[in-house]
């Protein structure tokens, strides 16, 4: 499957409408809450850039944008998604701008942020390449991006991590949210992401300069950087 048709988005708009009231506490639970430190170590990543004006892309429940909001006090951050019942419980948790917004026409300006976050949202888009562009659009020459995914470890690692996603984590989070067809696309989803490198070049082609892969957790995860030309 090719990097402009991952995920149908009606499906994916759906899927995450429906795990909403569970969401932020099934992704605790099945990433042992490995999930928590990731963000934080974003958050502390962006605070050192010392933005302005932050966009979280993808925010769902506001997680990240919320970890931002409280280490960057100062920043205007907001965090747009297509789903409002994800927002609507960014918004309760206490984030104090959300959008309903799609990742692929976002309804902002150009330039209008210091730094474009998302965080394991790119990967549900449907085209990689055009969403990575329309984040270069919103953001200010010199500004900054940051992409949290998941990847695929290396080494003796990967095989039996690979039949964890496929076998045991979406029943883990059916069990969880009593919508386990919601998370069997995951696996594939991580399977197709590019990672490392490959993402980095697919990022420095969408008009950035010195993008950087940081993979975490064994390389269970990824953070990824740019700076926009």
């Amino acid at each position: 499957m090719g990097a402009g048709t991952i995920q149908d988005p009606s499906y994916v708009r759906e899927a995450f409408a429906r795990i909403a009231d569970r969401y932020v506490t099934t992704n605790h639970v099945l990433s042992l809450g490995t999930d928590i430190l990731w963000r934080r170590k974003v958050a502390r990543i962006v605070r050192a850039w010392e933005p302005r004006r932050v966009l979280d892309v993808a925010t769902g429940t506001g997680d990240l944008a919320l970890e931002i909001q409280d280490a960057c006090p100062e920043a205007e951050v907001t965090g747009s998604d297509f789903c409002a019942e994800m927002l609507a419980h960014a918004s309760r948790r206490g984030l104090a701008r959300t959008l309903v917004a799609d990742a692929l026409a976002l309804p902002f300006q150009d330039g209008e942020f210091d730094v474009v976050t998302v965080a394991f949202g790119l990967r549900n888009m449907a085209d990689y390449a055009a969403a990575i562009r329309e984040m270069r659009r919103v953001l200010r020459p010199g500004g900054h991006l940051l992409v949290l995914d998941f990847s695929l470890p290396e080494g003796a690692l990967r095989k039996p991590y690979r039949w964890y996603l496929h076998n045991v984590l979406p029943k883990m989070a059916g069990y969880l949210t009593g919508q386990k067809d919601a998370y069997e696309y995951l696996g594939g989803s991580i399977e197709e992401f590019p990672m490392g490198q490959e993402m980095c070049d697919l990022i420095t082609a969408q008009g950035y300069r010195e993008a950087q892969a940081a993979p975490l957790t064994c390389g269970v995860a990824s953070i990824y950087t740019a700076e926009a030309v």
